[in-house]
């Protein structure tokens, strides 16, 4: 996204993707209004739409046989008021070929970082593994948006403050029926809870298992397992054998934390590289979209004219560090207060008191559909379309 924005700024940009195709299961899909909006902004909302999608008005958790909402898009001040579910290799796939379009804008495939280049206490490139062999990449600033296991910030040195979190995500897939219960957020039950996103003709499920607790899972057996996901969605009890082994099972290391400092001489981190979010809302995506525009905001034109200093980049941290604090203390706070005490418990589970606050007051549903739909500081494209309409079509990822 960054990328993308830069570039149509006339900012000359290479993207480093180290796999040959995005196409990545397993990955947050959840595509919230501030990212429509823009999509809006950029022209191309209806166009994004056209990609395979689900949308969600409503967030909601199924708490035994009660349905709790507790977040209502309908009020939200955007174009769409609902959440998009999009499967991300259609997300990026669709960033990439609009940003193709700019003729300053490159993308090479099977091209992955193994370490920064650095002069004069500088970051200048980075030293990249491509088919053809290895290759000294330079640039006036190097963006680090590898994730929350962020090789780039490791190899700048900087400093990551841990905000813990009590749990992990067993991801798996198991196919969807027409007549299946309609999607909610979670599934709450004894001390299990599991969520369903739903793909069309599958469910993409992620269950929750205490910190640090799959090998006691794995010794129970995969029988066991079965009949803990069938005491959350009994519905499934067909469908059960579908998960054959560990095999058909990933592991998403759940981590909470941020870097202290984002950027140093030549080199920032946005996203995942720079803060760590909990999957608590799926707000992952769309926080780290919002770092993107800020900082295409914030350094387009610096770029552009080689004037770049770190005051910019600490600029882009000063823009985002408020809305990130914040959005990482509701991700925690749900962690400790509703899903820690969840997890383990045997005993049938009652729901949340701040839940139920949703449920006797419908207007309180307003304020996380706020958090999670818009975020704290909701960004907006501030940068020109440098060429207004004249775009000139490039190759798929060629290097040149």
């Amino acid at each position: 996204m960054l990328g993308l924005l830069l570039a149509r700024a006339g900012v000359d940009v290479l993207v480093l993707e180290k796999h040959g195709d995005f196409l990545r299961d397993f990955r947050g899909d959840t595509i919230h209004p501030s990212t429509l909006e823009l999509m809006y902004e950029l022209g191309v909302l209806d166009e994004f739409l056209s990609r395979p999608h689900q949308k969600l008005k409503q967030l909601a958790g199924q708490f035994g046989n009660e349905l709790i909402p507790f977040a209502d898009f309908s009020h939200l001040p955007t174009k769409c008021k609902y959440i998009v579910f999009m499967p991300q290799w259609h997300f990026l796939d669709f960033v990439a070929d609009l940003a193709r379009q700019y003729p300053t804008f490159q993308l090479w495939m099977d091209a992955e970082v193994t370490d920064l280049i650095e002069t004069n206490g500088r970051i200048v490139g980075a030293k990249v593994e491509t088919k053809e062999g290895p290759q000294n990449v330079t640039s006036d600033l190097v963006v680090g948006a590898d994730g929350r296991t962020s090789l780039v910030r490791e190899r700048a040195g900087l400093t990551v403050q841990e905000l813990g979190a009590p749990m992990d995500v067993m991801w798996f897939r198991i196919s969807r029926q027409p007549d299946d219960p309609s999607q909610v957020l979670g599934r709450f039950a004894g001390g299990r809870v599991m969520v369903m996103l739903n793909r069309g003709d599958y469910w993409q499920c992620g269950y929750l298992i205490a910190k640090g607790s799959l090998d006691q899972v794995k010794q129970r057996g995969i029988e066991a397992f079965r009949q803990d996901m069938l005491s959350v969605a009994p519905f499934l009890c067909d469908r059960a054998n579908e998960i054959r082994d560990w095999d058909d099972i990933r592991l998403l290391t759940v981590r909470v934390d941020r870097l202290r400092k984002w950027y140093r001489a030549g080199l920032l981190c946005i996203g995942d590289a720079a803060h760590a979010m909990s999957p608590v809302g799926g707000i992952g995506i769309n926080v780290a979209v919002q770092d993107a525009v800020a900082a295409a905001n914030i350094l387009a034109e610096s770029l552009k004219n080689k004037t770049l200093t770190e005051k910019d980049l600490e600029k882009v941290q000063r823009r985002r560090l408020f809305a990130t604090r914040v959005t990482q203390a509701a991700q925690v706070f749900m962690q400790n207060r509703v899903l820690k005490p969840i997890l383990g418990n045997t005993k049938q589970i009652s729901v949340p008191f701040v839940l139920r606050l949703f449920q006797w007051f419908p207007f309180l549903r307003r304020i996380p559909a706020r958090l999670v739909g818009v975020g704290v500081r909701a960004e907006h494209v501030r940068t020109p379309d440098a060429f207004k309409g004249e775009k000139g079509k490039r190759g798929r990822g060629e290097k040149d």
